[in-house]
């Protein structure tokens, strides 16, 4: 990603890259090192995202999103919420009422964190992006305080849509954030 953003000219264009990590706790730029509770033998890795610490594994897609955002006119916290619409849509078509909640970015349902977004601006293009949980093991999230909130409760879309594909998921995601954005 860092490569792909510091590599990019006025032509080059947007990507944005679906994946699934093994686990691993990431710590972003303002992340403070207490919000890890406890070592569960899951690594922890610096990176230059913003927000704090949470938790990535099998289950969850990740989708990276470099774009340009000078090019299509699209500000920083305008992007956020067309990552959130696109979240909140995606889980609509699945039956999940889901929301924003004031003061903490990410996506909601019934208070439970669903999806997280973390992102990285330079030369006004974007990367890293946003996490959604969709049929993982939610017990890594207990050794933390997800995104630096002591206490908040994780969900996922299988907890609501039990044996949901997770490479359909994949592709609606996508299609959400391409007609947002």
């Amino acid at each position: 990603m860092q490569d792909f953003t510091a590599r990019r000219g006025a032509d080059t264009p947007d990507e944005l890259w679906l994946c699934e990590h093994p686990p691993v706790f990431t710590l972003g730029l303002a992340g403070k090192p207490e919000h890890l509770l406890k070592n569960i033998g899951v690594p922890v890795v610096k990176i230059d995202r913003g927000g704090q610490i949470t938790y990535h594994g099998p289950g969850q897609i990740v989708c990276y999103l470099l774009l340009d955002l000078k090019r299509r006119g699209i500000t920083i916290k305008g992007l956020v919420n067309r990552m959130e619409q696109a979240l909140i849509d995606l889980l609509a078509s699945h039956g999940v009422a889901a929301e924003r909640l004031e003061g903490a970015p990410g996506v909601y349902v019934g208070g439970a964190k669903i999806a997280a977004l973390g992102l990285k601006i330079k030369n006004g293009c974007s990367y890293h992006g946003l996490a959604l949980n969709v049929a993982m093991d939610l017990s890594p999230f207990n050794a933390i305080n997800p995104c630096g909130y002591a206490g908040m409760a994780v969900t996922q879309l299988s907890a609501f849509v039990p044996d949901i594909d997770m490479e359909n998921v994949g592709a609606k995601l996508i299609a959400q954030l391409q007609e947002k954005l």
